[in-house]
């Protein structure tokens, strides 16, 4: 078991990536969706609203599917993963909350809950998404 100053390190370090991805995966989604898919790892898995997608391929063809879109972030959480859930790989789980209006709808609320995992090239560590879930939010009137 980690420490309580290392695992501390861990909560700072997910806070700094869970923001740093939010801002880049949103205005990515929002202004150059084509290239959204290099945001991903090459067998991620995306739930979208209960329909599943999954590789690189599939990924590309369903985001280019999509309205134009303006989303708005309005909270975030994050936390890492322990290791032992993901075999020593530094995983952290992210979820966003906000209100997306895409071409031609109404405005609606969103969650959306990522497992990003950290993929080292060149001493350079990149937070890839192994596993997107995107869920709309209908209250009742």
């Amino acid at each position: 078991m980690a420490s309580p100053v290392d695992f501390k390190t861990y909560v700072d370090q997910a806070c700094r990536a869970a923001e740093e991805f939010a801002n880049i995966y949103y205005e990515t989604m929002d202004k150059r969706r084509r290239v959204l898919t290099r945001l991903y790892t090459e067998d991620a898995a995306l739930v979208w609203n209960g329909n599943a997608v999954s590789g690189q391929e599939a990924l590309a063809k369903f985001f280019e599917m999509l309205p134009s879109s303006e989303f708005q972030v309005t909270t975030f959480d994050c936390q890492p993963v322990h290791e032992q859930a993901t075999q020593n790989q530094t995983t952290v789980l992210v979820v966003t909350c906000g209100t997306v209006k895409f071409d031609g709808n109404k405005q609606q609320y969103f969650n959306q809950n990522f497992l990003l995992t950290a993929q080292t090239t060149n001493n350079n560590t990149v937070w890839k998404i192994m596993s997107d879930c995107f869920r709309f939010q209908e209250w009742p009137s």
